[in-house]
């Protein structure tokens, strides 16, 4: 009888921790960063933005079993860039500050505490201040720069216990237009994409 007793005792425990394994684990910390953004339109003889240091804050979660996991973050980010118009000596700063929104679809390697990752996903930015130097608005007009913004991103990652380090890159699908209306020449018409490649820190709360 003992023997049964220990064979389902044995049996029952496996069975929870296989189901406890498949069970999707979530994940939630603190994240901060550095951005370096390049802004250059499609003309760099007209406009050419040279890369400039940005920020990231902001919180993630992570979602998911053995195998694959989804990753949402929401952060605060400022993206720069110091601008020259081309053909000229006219050259100015433009930052944006938008709140930024990625899903992220990735896999881990690694087991216990350590463990490397890679991963890629859409990202929206809700842009909610432009700060354009007065030099720019003269010779160009930004009214049409948007301020939903959408963006492709991938990147590795590293876990080590509680520490999560990421290196990505963020390459931008939103044509924003730009007029170039400085002299008496009619005015030229761009477009412009945000490109950033960022590394970040993170800190799992639990």
């Amino acid at each position: 009888m003992k023997k049964y007793l220990i064979i389902v005792a044995l049996f029952v425990a496996g069975t929870l921790t296989t189901q406890a394994q498949l069970l999707p684990s979530i994940q939630l910390g603190l994240k901060g960063g550095l951005g370096f953004s390049n802004l250059k339109g499609e003309n760099g003889d007209w406009l050419d933005a040279s890369t400039r240091t940005g920020y990231q804050a902001g919180v993630w979660a992570r979602i998911g079993g053995a195998g694959f996991h989804v990753q949402p973050e929401l952060y605060i980010t400022g993206k720069s860039s110091e601008a020259k118009v081309g053909g000229s000596d006219t050259k100015g700063k433009m930052s944006f500050t938008s709140l930024d929104l990625p899903v992220l679809l990735g896999t881990r390697v690694g087991l216990g505490l350590a463990g490397l990752r890679i991963y890629a996903g859409p990202v929206v930015s809700f842009v909610f201040d432009k700060n354009i130097s007065n030099t720019l608005k003269r010779v160009t007009d930004f009214d049409d720069y948007k301020n939903q913004q959408w963006a492709i991103t991938g990147g590795v990652g590293l876990d080590v216990s509680r520490l999560r380090v990421d290196l990505r890159y963020e390459h931008g699908l939103t044509e924003n237009k730009l007029r170039r209306i400085d002299g008496d020449a009619a005015p030229v018409t761009s477009t412009q994409k945000m490109n950033v490649w960022t590394v970040g820190v993170g800190y799992r709360l639990f």
